[in-house]
């Protein structure tokens, strides 16, 4: 979340920059309960300390044996007053907060204007788009003729948007994943494994609630909800500490199952594995010192450019503009990989810094050098989907004959070239 003396103190600056996003929030009630929380602020301060000063001046009648009968009455106002300025303060905040977690972040300078993903800057390509010297089949046309991806099972077992894997696609699922966590964690990051569900409190922490709750999955009767993407546990592993400044930045990386509801997206990759409820995914996470997040941010997006470099697939950098940021991003790069079934890229990996969005939202700040504990600027990214990865690795890797060449990368994890 923004801090609240921030807006107020730059509300134009605030006004402009939602605009860039193309919000339609209006802030004239937020600057007035700001207005109304400073000064029932003043009000009980000036209570308290004229109350402080009554009850000492009781104290010396006391002791002197005066009455101060009238005294005392007036220190009982004193306090029944100030109960009732701390219980409209206390809910002018809660008012306050509930805004304050609606306002997105503000976007950085850096980041192109535009309307919605057709204004997404291209910056950079490796290879070609794959050409054939057949007619390319799907990967889901292909999962089916080699019974590796079974759609119609998953929906038996559960529904719509699910697939069971077999066999070899089982195998370069769980090949691919492995070939990811070994591959980040060589490059400096450490490995996690946390848990598949956490609470409302993490969820609100990376800015998923309140504001996305129709498209999380959360357990009955429980505050619980199941990772939309391992950004939330790991993330939170850190939530209320304070970080030595010498351990920034801190670099990790966890495989997850992910759960997402995509509300909103019917119709919209319904076939294959490209929008799935439940998919799996390694995500990169970094806690870095606020002078160097923006290094970071690079230095994050090459890391999981590296992985299709590796695997030798076609992919595109795109900077996300202004009306396309996420919620919670103040910048954004999507990877899209090639996809010959759809003609076009997909996106891949979306890697962002949040700046000190989140960290605020979840209380992560570093002790600089001068003993002050400041927040810390926090980013992600899909290192990559890896659902999206096989997907993009049986359509551009397929052969005329059928089969499926296994990328050099991979074999050793497969144990074959060719399936």
């Amino acid at each position: 979340m923004l801090d609240l003396r921030f807006v107020c103190d730059n509300i134009d600056l605030v006004k402009k920059k939602l605009q860039l996003r193309n919000s339609k929030l209006d802030l004239t009630e937020l600057v007035s309960l700001a207005d109304k929380r400073r000064s029932l602020i003043k009000d009980v301060e000036a209570l308290k300390a004229q109350k402080n000063k009554v009850s000492a001046e009781i104290a010396v009648m006391k002791k002197n044996k005066t009455p101060c009968d009238d005294l005392i009455a007036e220190m009982r106002a004193q306090g029944e007053q100030i109960k009732v300025y701390e219980t409209e303060l206390s809910a002018t905040e809660e008012k306050l907060s509930v805004i304050m977690y609606t306002i997105p972040n503000l976007v950085d300078d850096s980041v192109p204007y535009g309307v919605d993903d057709s204004d997404n800057p291209e910056l950079r390509r490796f290879m070609s788009p794959t050409e054939f010297s057949f007619t390319p089949l799907s990967h889901w046309e292909i999962g089916e003729k080699k019974g590796i991806f079974n759609p119609q099972q998953a929906a038996k077992i559960t529904g719509a948007r699910f697939t069971v894997y077999h066999g070899m696609g089982a195998r370069l699922e769980r090949a691919v994943i492995n070939f990811m966590l070994d591959t980040h964690t060589s490059r400096g990051y450490e490995e996690i494994l946390p848990p598949f569900m956490v609470n409302r409190d993490s969820m609100i922490g990376t800015g998923q609630l309140p504001k996305f709750e129709e498209d999380m999955y959360a357990i009955r009767n429980s505050d619980f909800y199941l990772v939309p993407t391992a950004e939330v546990p790991v993330t939170n592993l850190h939530r209320g500490d304070i970080l030595p400044e010498n351990s920034l930045p801190v670099k990790y990386c966890a495989y997850t199952a992910c759960f997402r509801g995509e509300a909103g997206s019917a119709g919209r990759d319904t076939r294959g594995l490209i929008r799935q409820h439940q998919f799996n995914k390694v995500e990169l996470v970094k806690f870095a010192h606020p002078d160097h997040s923006f290094e970071e941010l690079e230095s994050l997006t090459n890391d999981a450019e590296y992985i299709l470099q590796q695997l030798k697939l076609p992919y595109r950098v795109v900077c996300l503009c202004s009306g396309d940021v996420g919620f919670s991003s103040c910048k954004t790069y999507d990877i899209e990989v090639w996809m010959p079934s759809y003609g076009r890229f997909v996106e891949i990996s979306s890697c962002s810094n949040f700046v000190d969005f989140q960290a605020r939202r979840a209380n992560i700040k570093f002790r600089d050098e001068k003993g002050k504990a400041r927040f810390v600027h926090t980013l992600n990214g899909s290192g990559l989907a890896v659902g999206r990865t096989v997907a993009a690795i049986v359509e551009n890797y397929q052969n005329e004959d059928g089969t499926v060449t296994v990328p050099d990368v991979l074999v050793k994890y497969m144990g074959v070239d060719k399936f």
